[in-house]
């Protein structure tokens, strides 16, 4: 359900209520709170309001600052000041600050960050903000909006989608004479098949994070499988539809598709180099500028299971429960992220997709961003982050069993069997550390 166009218009008329319930856990224990409610314009008192962000490469620094000038060039009793750091930098930094009562004021998070920040009380409800500014989850792509609730309480409104694809080096693909981009299992095997025979291995597949665990969670999903069960207190990717997923990145390697032992980004480079034809890689790559002089294409992942799946990540607003937080400045701070969802048309430029339907089905965003396409198709059937406290190192564990396998010390089942015990320890260790 796509809410009114006008909704998108900068200081609409459209009064936006703001409830905002805040309760502000310290890391004392203790609670405070204050109920403000505002609209789109921000009738509060002037306040300055602090965003930590991890954009820091690529068209970001530049897109940023910009909406921000312009955000604050409408909202005088609003001063947002950005704060750019490496995620990395984030994640050490902010749980402290919060418990201090010196973190931001507004973020954006990762969603498999969510749950560990939400179990830790250092994020504040945010099912009064959802409520107050007309959001639902249908104003964003099916399943991303529930990847910010946790324990029955949103803590989060999206910001944006990213997807996994199939980029094609179509100078290489040609060298076995294919023309048409593959979208099923056959047709992708005939073409591997057709450029190994070219004397080109098709498909350089990798056991790292970017991108061979990403491509194993898609395949897994497409096998009808999952990573973990419904609650996240076992593993369930050493399943048969794990196992299948894994055999078939293991067979590229076997059946002469791919080399062995590839290198972290080296299918990319390999792609841009033109030593191969196919990469599963993230929507980021359309920004890439090594493709500048070369004649590729961006398309769906084939579908080599049973059904339609691919991975995607996801970025997140959340307003953080600093040690006494001024509600206020979280009142300003939800009409700032409204605003910013509302005027995303340009964060394409970045390798993202908007997460706003509204913003996303802009046809002037495909006009010029054409690359955005195929990702854009896949939105239908993508796969978002586990919700669960602690899932990072889960997750870390899974990429390092792929690892043995692709790398020929293990061959699927006992790799994927092995980390699951592993796996299975952390999940234990997580519910006594974070409950849920």
């Amino acid at each position: 359900m796509n809410k009114p166009w006008a909704r998108r218009a900068v200081g609409a008329a459209i009064a936006l209520a703001v409830g905002v319930a805040l309760t502000a856990c310290g890391s004392s224990g203790g609670t405070g709170g204050a109920a403000v409610s505002g609209d789109g314009e921000y009738t509060g008192p002037d306040v300055d309001i602090t965003f930590w962000h991890g954009w820091t490469g690529g068209a970001a620094p530049t897109i940023v600052p910009k909406l921000i000038e312009k955000f604050n060039s409408e909202h005088p009793n609003i001063t947002v000041k950005s704060v750019p750091q490496e995620w990395g930098d984030i994640a050490a930094k902010m749980p402290l600050a919060i418990k201090a009562g010196k973190g931001p004021d507004v973020a954006v998070l990762h969603g498999d960050d969510l749950a560990t920040y939400a179990a830790q009380k250092l994020l504040l409800s945010a099912d009064d903000i959802v409520k107050g500014l007309d959001y639902d989850a249908e104003d964003f792509p099916q399943g991303v909006f529930d990847k910010g609730n946790y324990g029955g309480t949103q803590y989060a409104v999206p910001w944006s989608v990213t997807p996994l694809g199939l980029y094609v080096n179509k100078e290489v693909l040609a060298k076995a004479g294919i023309t048409d981009i593959p979208t099923d299992k056959a047709g992708y095997l005939a073409a591997l098949d057709a450029l190994k025979g070219a004397g080109v291995q098709g498909e350089w597949v990798d056991g790292y994070v970017f991108t061979g665990t990403f491509e194993f969670q898609s395949l897994i999903w497409q096998f009808g499988g999952d990573l973990y069960n419904d609650d996240v207190t076992e593993a369930a990717f050493n399943s048969d539809a794990g196992v299948k997923a894994l055999t078939w990145m293991t067979d590229l390697v076997a059946n002469g598709y791919s080399p062995a032992n590839v290198a972290q980004d080296g299918n990319i480079k390999a792609l841009i180099g033109g030593q191969t034809a196919f990469n599963w890689n993230g929507v980021w790559q359309t920004t890439n500028t090594a493709f500048n002089d070369l004649d590729w294409a961006a398309a769906p992942v084939p579908q080599i299971g049973t059904e339609k799946a691919v991975w995607s990540s996801s970025t997140h607003w959340v307003f953080p429960a600093n040690k006494g937080q001024d509600a206020n400045k979280t009142a300003a701070a939800a009409v700032f992220v409204k605003w910013m969802n509302d005027n995303s048309l340009g964060w394409a430029e970045t390798g993202e997709l908007p997460a706003a339907n509204t913003v996303r089905e802009d046809p002037s965003l495909l006009q010029k961003w054409p690359n955005l396409a195929p990702f854009m198709d896949e939105l239908e059937y993508a796969h978002y982050e586990t919700v669960s406290p602690g899932i990072g190192e889960a997750n870390a564990q899974i990429t390092l069993g792929l690892n043995e396998a692709l790398t020929g010390q293990k061959d699927p089942k006992a790799a994927l069997d092995e980390t699951a015990d592993k796996v299975n320890q952390i999940l234990k260790s997580n519910q006594a550390k974070y409950g849920g």
